[in-house]
């Protein structure tokens, strides 16, 4: 930083998965002052009691939630509120926080009809939000409000950027995305018993990442695929393994491709690629980012088919961490200040 102050942040909307881990990063953060949880049903509760299991970190563990409108003055607000909360919200939290990082879907999409279909609640609200992913967006220092990708769309980029901004493959491309139970949040309505042992689709179609994904590729490669983007459910509490399918152009050769995947995450702290993957366990897995801010990419050619494969922890790398991450970036610190490099097994 410029200077010696610490950042003083706030987690709107403490009492969800994403905010509790989001306000667990940021208790650690060597840099970062946590002046205020929120959670309007859970106000007057301890964070503690919300998330068991935060609740025998020294400090962070007994702090209470306090209802939004005792919001003081910060320098970051993280919004980690449920979807279509934030327009309705955005006015209070603006008088008080110089930047707004939202880690919900409401400011993520360009397209009106898009957005109209996917985040009804956005449409009407007239206050920009810059689209963001670490690895790949450039001049944030002077944007107030920012929308962070979401988990799916997010592992999606991974393994597809760096075929797309080469032009390496054809325009028409195949997600498979597999996300844990963590993503659909606290409120969903899917029984544990129902989930346990199982593995289902979640959406074979009309998923609202799909033009996220087509958005953020045509902004940072100039190249919009067709995407076949659909989703299956794990049987685990967190991460995403993302599969995509493509065909590689015609005279591209398997070293293009490997050096594409090198190029485009050198020098990128939080992006590790497997070389030369032969054994299953040498591609990208959940078990080895959970935990971490670190997604896996790899990718392996045969003839002209291209399957590249990407794995992190939805709420972290996908979620907190990444914003965490972008706070850094935003406010002058190592990009790596306050988050966890080495997952957590078995």
């Amino acid at each position: 930083m410029a200077d010696e102050r610490r950042v003083r942040v706030a987690v709107i909307g403490a009492s969800g998965y994403t905010g509790g881990e989001t306000a667990r990063l940021l208790a650690d953060h060597p840099d970062a002052d946590l002046v205020f949880l929120s959670a309007e049903r859970h106000a007057g509760q301890t964070i503690g009691a919300v998330h068991p299991w935060l609740r025998n970190h020294p400090d962070l563990g007994g702090r209470k939630l306090r209802p939004l409108d005792e919001l003081p003055e910060v320098d970051v607000a993280f919004a980690c509120l449920p979807g279509g909360t934030l327009p309705q919200v955005l006015p209070l939290i603006a008088a008080k926080a110089e930047r707004v990082l939202n880690l919900a879907g409401d400011f993520r999409l360009a397209d009106r009809a898009e957005t109209r279909r996917h985040y009804p609640a956005s449409e009407a609200v007239d206050e920009k939000f810059a689209y963001f992913v670490p690895e790949f967006s450039t001049d944030l220092g002077a944007e107030r409000f920012v929308n962070l990708p979401g988990c799916m769309a997010v592992a999606s980029l991974y393994a597809l950027y760096p075929l797309l901004c080469d032009d390496l493959v054809e325009p028409r491309i195949v997600v498979d995305a597999k996300t844990g139970s963590s993503g659909s949040g606290k409120g969903t309505g899917e029984h544990p018993a129902e989930r346990a042992g199982n593995f289902r689709v979640h959406r074979p179609h009309g998923h609202r990442h799909a033009p996220e994904i087509r958005q953020a590729l045509a902004e940072y490669t100039g190249l919009e695929p067709e995407l076949q983007f659909s989703t299956h459910s794990l049987d685990l509490p967190r991460g995403i393994l993302v599969t995509c399918y493509s065909q590689l152009r015609e005279g591209v050769s398997t070293l293009e491709v490997k050096r594409a995947f090198a190029s485009a995450y050198a020098g990128k702290p939080f992006v590790k690629v497997r070389t030369a993957p032969k054994r299953p366990q040498d591609f990208p897995m959940i078990k080895a980012v959970v935990g971490s801010n670190l997604a896996e990419v790899a990718v392996s050619v045969q003839g002209t088919e291209a399957v590249s494969v990407a794995a992190l922890d939805n709420l972290v790398k996908g979620a907190a961490g990444q914003a965490v991450q972008t706070m850094n970036l935003m406010m002058g610190l190592d990009e790596s200040t306050g988050l966890p490099t080495t997952a957590v097994g078995p």
